[in-house]
């Protein structure tokens, strides 16, 4: 699955052009690497995503093209 599109499903950042613009501007990182929005996330990555100073890293559990806010959650867990 493309990093826009689990960032958009996941409900780590609401729009999928909101996490394609952050992307571009090198804020995502997938396992410690600047990463584009075209590249492929699988179970087991660890995405860092920069929020200003304030910094979000989860680790990917599960992958699905959509999902319900409840259910969103449980796509990823975060990591200290």
């Amino acid at each position: 699955m493309r990093l826009d599109k689990f960032l958009k499903v996941s409900r780590l950042i609401k729009r999928r052009t909101v996490a394609n613009e952050a992307c571009d501007a090198g804020r995502v990182m997938v396992n410690g690497k600047p990463a584009k929005a075209s590249v492929n996330v699988k179970v087991g990555d660890i995405i860092e995503i920069g929020f200003g100073t304030k910094t979000v890293k989860v680790r990917v559990l599960d992958l699905q093209d959509t999902t319900k806010k409840e259910e969103a959650k449980d796509l990823f867990e975060y990591v200290s």
